[in-house]
């Protein structure tokens, strides 16, 4: 079982948890930032790729669905692309460092651009499949090692952090 290191903090109050989190979430975060293989993404490029991913398959599930009720091909639905503008929002990050890490990404060939399937004036980014296999790559290494730190802990542990891993997630969206 592994043992509390951290300095005591009281948390009974918000404050006192919120900064316990804080200090441990952080901590966990650069831990698992050491297991990346030797690819020299960035922390932002990686996370891009990931949401564009994410957003592919999203929009993929939901062009078939809206494409099996209606009964009629939805292009528009169905584009599995995302626009670097909705990357920027979904990465609360300004345009220009979107499009900055998009052309990186591209320059790698990780991403790849087209023209949009109902504005000519924009692109749709997607992943491709270098990509895909970095990111499984990337995760398999990750979760393997955090699989490992986890049997150190008791199942007592293991049972209160399976409770917590829906409201942390809920907090990372808020």
């Amino acid at each position: 079982m592994l043992t509390n290191t951290q300095p005591k903090t009281d948390l009974r109050s918000d404050a006192g948890l919120a900064s316990a989190l804080r200090v441990s979430m952080a901590r966990l975060t650069r831990r698992l930032r050491r297991q990346a293989a030797a690819h020299s993404l960035t922390p932002t490029q990686f996370a891009t790729l990931a949401e564009i991913e994410r957003r592919s398959s999203r929009r993929e599930s939901e062009g078939r669905a809206n494409e099996e009720r209606s009964g009629r091909d939805n292009q528009q639905a169905r584009h599995s692309g995302i626009t670097p503008g909705e990357l920027a929002e979904l990465e609360k990050v300004q345009p220009p460092s979107m499009t900055r890490v998009i052309a990186a990404l591209e320059e790698r060939g990780l991403v790849s651009r087209s023209p949009h399937p109902t504005d000519r004036r924009q692109v749709t980014v997607t992943i491709t499949e270098a990509a895909e296999k970095l990111l499984k790559e990337e995760r398999r290494r990750k979760e393997a090692w955090l699989t490992q730190r986890l049997k150190e802990l008791s199942p007592e542990e293991r049972s209160v952090l399976r409770q917590a891993a829906p409201i942390l997630e809920k907090l990372s969206r808020i």
